[in-house]
């Protein structure tokens, strides 16, 4: 007879503020002063599903430079790279559940060589009670591209709102609001990648 035990289950614990979020490892300003392109803040909070924000969660984001290219060896377009610009950002949330991001607002990326994606930023959500992370998009509201959006077009209308973000200046500088809601009323469209 085995004496082994199985181990139990275990959600993503709140061990990003020691171990990914140290001062040194942080990464929510992803521009430079060379960095090319129009400059933007993104700013929101992450909500449970109780509409509480949640103050120990982590946001990710991946996203094209200014002319649509990512900086990842499988992006091999003939589009230029911007040495200034990587393309990839995390941030925790305070104690309000509020995150922010000062980068650039990306460029159109090809969707199958016919067809091009909406400019947008991939965002992933880490958080206490959840078994993996969560992955959905970030779209610009003042982007008309986003009507032709190959992925955005997959979204049901009505929930498509859930993943643009509003846009705004405050003090003179262009800030996108993109709250997260991670299950319940106006849950965010989260995609299964």
């Amino acid at each position: 007879m085995s004496t082994a035990r199985l181990t139990g289950a275990q959600t993503v614990g709140p061990f990003f503020h020691p171990a990914l979020l140290r001062e040194d490892a942080r990464r929510n300003v992803l521009v430079q002063p060379e960095t090319e392109g129009e400059r933007i803040r993104i700013e929101g909070c992450v909500y449970d599903g109780d509409g509480v924000p949640v103050p120990d969660a982590m946001v990710e984001i991946w996203q094209a430079n200014h002319y649509g290219r990512h900086r990842h060896p499988l992006d091999q377009r003939p589009l230029p790279l911007d040495p200034t610009f990587i393309g990839f950002g995390r941030c925790g949330t305070d104690d309000a559940g509020r995150y922010w991001f000062e980068t650039i607002k990306p460029g159109p990326v090809s969707f199958d060589g016919e067809r091009s994606q909406a400019p947008h930023i991939c965002v992933l959500v880490f958080a206490r009670g959840l078994l993996n992370h969560l992955v959905t998009r970030l779209y610009f509201a003042d982007e008309p591209a986003n009507a032709a959006d190959p992925v955005l077009q997959r979204v049901p209308p009505e929930r498509r709102e859930t993943l643009i973000a509003q846009r705004a200046v405050v003090d003179g500088a262009v800030v996108y609001r993109f709250d997260i809601v991670l299950q319940g009323d106006g849950e965010t469209v989260f995609f299964n990648i």
